[in-house]
């Protein structure tokens, strides 16, 4: 069972994503947030997984709050939740450590599945979305750039490879397919990569990746 916490400092939105939630026999709403602050307390309290955060609340927008619930002892994944495609917010809610954006007006289903693909470790970012994210908040050319190929010279050929196609949005099973790997290697390998680039993600993983000028598209 997933456990479930929504965010959104707008009651009817956090009634809308609880009713949808509930739908889905896998997922449980354990606990819902006005904003960012209510939502460490609760986080604290109650064993979260996925938590949905929108992006612009009073109090702790969910940008800071996503920082400070990856922080804890046992930090939820993070979907953040906006109403404006690619805007600098999202990007600095992934560079801060969610798992994945999604629009408001997302298709119900596609929520349901986002909730089961970060429970289970994926990002939720549609590969052509995230490169004109990444694309345009992180440039080659920043001086973190040298540090970023600093890092990942201490991958191995082949995790360089994997992360290549995490940095355009890859999910498990399509760098699976591309590589020619079982789903579970690419996992082994994806865990090896965040633990060598010291980073939380996938998404932060991707950045870094896109920071160094690693490029997939060849």
């Amino acid at each position: 069972m997933i456990r479930a916490m929504i965010v959104d400092d707008d009651a009817l939105v956090r009634l809308g994503l609880a009713d949808l939630l509930d739908t889905d026999d896998g997922i449980e709403v354990v606990a819902q947030a006005a904003d960012g602050l209510q939502a460490i307390e609760l986080a604290t309290a109650h064993r979260v997984d996925v938590a949905l955060v929108d992006v612009r609340m009073p109090r702790m927008d969910g940008i800071t709050a996503t920082t400070h619930l990856r922080r804890l002892p046992h930090p939820p994944n993070v979907i953040t939740l906006t109403t404006f495609d690619l805007d600098e917010y999202v990007y600095n809610a992934l560079a801060a450590g969610a798992d994945g954006f999604l629009l408001k007006d997302t298709d119900p289903a596609e929520i349901l599945r986002a909730v089961h693909l970060v429970a289970g470790g994926s990002a939720m970012l549609h590969p052509s979305a995230a490169r004109r994210l990444i694309d345009r908040y992180h440039h080659a050319g920043r001086p973190e750039a040298v540090g970023a190929r600093a890092r990942i010279e201490q991958l191995t050929p082949r995790e360089r490879d994997v992360l290549a196609l995490l940095a355009r949005g890859d999910t498990n099973a399509d760098v699976a397919a591309a590589l020619g790997m079982r789903e579970s290697t690419v996992k082994a390998h994806v865990s090896r990569i965040l633990t060598a680039l010291d980073v939380t993600n996938r998404v932060q993983a991707a950045l870094l990746a896109r920071d160094a000028g690693l490029d997939a598209e060849r």
